[in-house]
């Protein structure tokens, strides 16, 4: 497990789960360190299933879905799938007007996020 001030990065049942520790994700709020931890795992390790767990937070700058989008298109290259789980219906609106809603795949919370995933490459 890494543990960042931010975010925590974990392993579960062979999804990597990355799980945010504040209600604001922003330029210069740490959110520079995610971006180079998720870039490291998803270069160095390959996790085939990622679940970005946005419970718990409220707001986030547009950095936050130019990581998600460097990650998905990094994953997407060895055939790995990015979930995001927990997300508010207001941050789910970002997706939505962006249309990113059609490119990642929500859940209600990382549990049932792990559950598909693992049903999905058993």
């Amino acid at each position: 497990m890494t543990d960042l001030n931010i975010a925590t990065i974990r392993i579960e049942k062979d999804v990597t789960i990355v799980s945010f520790n504040v209600a604001s994700l922003t330029a210069g709020g740490g959110l520079e360190e995610v971006a180079q931890k998720i870039s490291e795992l998803v270069k160095n390790q390959k996790p085939h299933n990622i679940v970005v767990d946005f419970q718990g937070v409220k707001f986030f700058s547009s950095q936050a879905l130019g990581i998600l989008l460097d990650a998905r298109k990094k994953v997407s290259a060895y055939n790995g799938n990015i979930a995001i789980s927990g997300i508010n219906p207001q941050l789910y609106r970002v997706f939505k007007i962006t249309n990113l809603d059609k490119i990642f795949k929500f859940y209600p919370d990382a549990s049932s996020a792990i559950a598909d995933l693992e049903k999905q490459t058993s």
